[in-house]
């Protein structure tokens, strides 16, 4: 039994990933499900379509392997987070669709809260802001509008859970309703520094305890699935959100790594250690991963649009065919220009957190084309980076002291050009993996530390491989000249904000 099974249930896909003990992939399986957008800034997942999209995908990779059940030492799970399911605890049924982490239904939940002076208490308790990304107001925002849902959850027959926490209590046949301490703590319900959930919280966001979780460490015996699922019983004993397992399989282990992860989206996480660092730059104090009853902080600054610059590249403009063709694109940029794109295209996120604003191009001249607009959109991501950069190093103490070398994974990585500038501009260099699906291999060392397949996290970091090392080769006064443009047109795009309606 050398092979974990690690499930990386995304916001668009399903995935499912065999690890072998030496950390490589056996064998992969992925499968898309739809989104639904019934109004303006909804999203919504059929959970069902979480489910079966799920178990297809774990059985295609076993099947892809050459394996039975009695190969798989134990599975791993890793989620979309904050988004949020609430089901019968009797019949498994859910009462709504789930609410996905990006919808902004319930800003009005959230500005109410903010009113009533809510904020400091959640936020010193939570390490969180008030806003509709996490889980919390969605629960609210579902019992209120679901005939029935709330008497029927204060009479205990309803159970909230993330997606995590949804498939553990599918694959275990309803035995198990837990999560681990990284997705609790994106719930705006749990107090981080004591590790439970929290009352007050409870008692302002109207949810009952009833519904709640149990909630365990990240690498935990969370039971088992059901045999008829994958042709016998298979211990399930890791789970974490999906930018924590990230962190974990980038092995970032020690306070001062950190981690950027470049999909859609950006995520970043500094590891602060045992200690949780409240953030003055608007960036969240998350817990990283939780072992043997210790919680591990971190600061976690989130980027709203980064690869999907490259998207808007190709399919709003037309210019580009292939993602990759951007970076050999903006190698051909005309040096003399100075183009700056802010790609606020839903608002920015850390650390401005301002969702009205929107985006902007600067510095176009008459010779402006697809090469400049490319290095534009790359760079864009780049600045937005040092931005998380630059709050992280001044909302940590200890980081003038730590040599930060910032580990990538994503889709992104792939554009050497695009992770030299990032060194360029951070002034510090950037680590590219030679395993690049880390938030799977996070799941499946969680799992496998457990299990006994893999080992203590300080030997499973001699593990990790580097693929390549990108180090800065800019000068300091291009690099300052670009960051202060950069600033320029941030301001400007921070100075068209209208306010609400």
């Amino acid at each position: 039994m050398s092979f974990v099974l690690a499930i990386d249930q995304g916001t668009t896909s399903s995935r499912a990933i065999v690890f072998r003990s030496d950390i490589s992939i056996a064998a992969t399986a992925q499968q898309e499900f739809p989104q639904h957008f019934p109004a303006s800034g909804w999203v919504e997942h059929e959970p069902e379509d979480i489910w079966t999209s799920t178990v297809i995908t774990c059985r295609d990779a076993m099947e892809k392997a050459g394996l039975t059940a009695k190969d798989i030492a134990a599975i791993g799970i890793t989620n979309q987070r904050e988004t949020t399911v609430v089901w019968d605890r009797a019949t498994g049924t859910a009462v709504h669709r789930a609410i996905v982490w990006q919808d902004r239904r319930t800003a009005d939940i959230c500005a109410k809260l903010k009113a009533e002076g809510h904020e400091p208490a959640i936020s010193a308790k939570t390490g969180l802001i008030i806003d509709p990304y996490f889980s919390g107001t969605k629960v609210a925002w579902i019992l209120d509008s679901v005939p029935g849902a709330r008497a029927r959850a204060e009479r205990g027959e309803l159970m909230f859970g993330t997606v995590d926490c949804y498939l553990l209590w599918r694959l275990t046949g309803g035995k198990v309703h837990a999560t681990d301490a990284t997705n609790a703590s994106r719930t705006l319900l749990f107090n981080i520094h004591l590790g439970e959930w929290d009352d007050e919280l409870l008692k302002i966001l109207r949810v009952p305890r009833s519904m709640l979780p149990e909630v365990k460490d990240s690498s935990a015996n969370f039971g088992e699935s059901r045999p008829e699922l994958f042709g016998g019983a298979i211990a399930i004993a890791g789970i974490a959100g999906d930018q924590q397992a990230a962190t974990i399989g980038q092995a970032c282990f020690s306070a001062g790594m950190m981690k950027s992860t470049y999909g859609t989206g950006c995520f970043a996480l500094l590891n602060t250690g045992a200690t949780p660092v409240k953030s003055k730059n608007k960036l969240l104090t998350t817990i990283a991963y939780q072992l043997k009853g210790q919680r591990t902080y971190a600061l976690e600054g989130s980027i709203f649009v980064a690869g999907s610059s490259v998207q808007w590249l190709r399919d709003g403009l037309g210019i580009i065919k292939k993602a990759a063709e951007t970076g050999p694109l903006a190698d051909q940029s005309d040096s003399t220009q100075s183009v700056y794109l802010v790609p606020a295209f839903v608002g920015l996120g850390a650390p401005y957190w301002n969702p009205r604003v929107r985006g902007a191009l600067f510095g176009l001249t008459r010779n402006t084309g697809p090469a400049e607009l490319a290095h534009a959109a790359l760079e864009s991501v780049c600045y937005q980076t040092f931005d998380l950069w630059a709050a992280m190093r001044a909302d940590w103490p200890d980081a003038k002291a730590a040599n930060i070398v910032l580990r990538v994974d994503g889709g992104m990585t792939a554009s050497d050009w695009t992770m030299q500038r990032l060194a360029d501009l951070l002034d510090a260099p950037v680590d590219r993996p030679m395993i690049q699906e880390t938030t799977a291999l996070g799941a499946a060392y969680l799992a496998g530390l457990a299990a006994g397949v893999y080992p203590e996290p300080s030997k499973f970091a001699d593990n990790w491989r580097l693929e390549h090392r990108f180090k800065p080769n800019m000068s300091q006064a291009t690099r300052e000249r670009k960051l202060a443009g950069w600033a320029r047109a941030v301001k400007g795009v921070l100075a068209s904000d209208e306010g609400e309606g």
